[in-house]
């Protein structure tokens, strides 16, 4: 499992492009029979990525979690990416299709993925974060996750965001997680933007061509940054930081909030004139 620890919003001022990736960018997600985790200390979120494909592979605790399995005391959501699979909890399977998602509780100990046709693996993205409270195992497919519609085609950021992870669709302890698909012609996701001090964010890109590539713009208000990404990765957002991009061509992206509360629209929206 790799680390990273917070940084704070006036060190970042002075990042140059290796050290902003360094910090913030997450490559590599989908590696055969392997699975990749990347623990964040703001407030210590796990991303990760698997991609079985011969083999089928197990969670497990480690010692950066001090805990004898991985959702001891945590909670996860799942979606997947790719083709067909089924992650398997405590005996039970349920298979996941393109797009659909699963929310684990807190307490499940044994957990397994596999790609239904090797051939054609599934890639299971997972958000895990710090649990209190045991809730079920809810299975969400596309048509089952809330619907918001925001934007217009005038300025080129017309999506709809469907949430799955959700108080309106399943319980969770903190995690609220969801994706966000843009029409024809949309290349700007969640601009004008925004910061939650409440919370942080992660978004994962994907659903892209080889050769386009995400601007994805970071940073307090006044200070921003950008990283460039390509598709399959993900980025870390602290709750001091806009979370905005544009792309090349069409894309499709997954966000993932941890933090003080659930509220989707609890959110400080930033003028176009403050942005630097």
């Amino acid at each position: 499992m790799e680390i990273r620890y917070a940084s704070s919003n006036k060190d970042a001022k002075s990042y140059d492009t290796t050290r902003l990736r360094e910090e913030y960018l997450i490559q590599d997600l989908f590696t055969t029979n392997n699975i990749k985790l990347v623990y964040s200390h703001y407030d210590r979120i796990i991303v990760g990525g698997v991609c079985p494909t011969t083999e089928e592979i197990k969670l497990e605790g480690s010692k950066e979690l001090g805990s004898n399995f991985f959702l001891e005391r945590r909670e996860m959501g799942i979606i997947n990416v790719g083709e067909a699979g089924v992650v398997t909890l405590d005996g039970e399977e349920y298979t996941l299709n393109n797009k659909d998602a699963i929310y684990v509780g807190m307490g499940i100990e044994k957990v397994t993925f596999k790609s239904l046709n090797p051939e054609k693996p599934a890639k299971f993205y997972l958000n895990s974060a710090p649990a209190h409270h045991k809730y079920p195992t809810v299975k969400i497919g596309l048509e089952d996750a809330r619907k918001v519609k925001l934007g217009s085609i005038e300025t080129s950021n017309k999506r709809t965001i469907n949430q799955y992870i959700h108080p309106d669709v399943c319980q969770s302890c903190q995690l609220v997680m969801g994706m966000t698909m843009l029409e024809d012609g949309s290349v700007w996701n969640s601009m004008p933007c925004h910061t939650h001090d409440r919370r942080m964010e992660v978004y994962f890109y994907f659903d892209m061509e080889e050769d386009t590539r995400i601007f994805h713009l970071m940073g307090e208000p006044t200070e921003t940054r950008h990283i460039v990404m390509k598709k399959e990765e993900a980025v870390i957002s602290p709750s001091w930081s806009i979370h905005s991009g544009v792309g090349t061509a069409s894309y499709t992206f997954i966000w993932g909030m941890v933090g003080e509360n659930q509220t989707f629209t609890d959110m400080d929206h930033i003028e176009m004139k403050d942005l630097r």
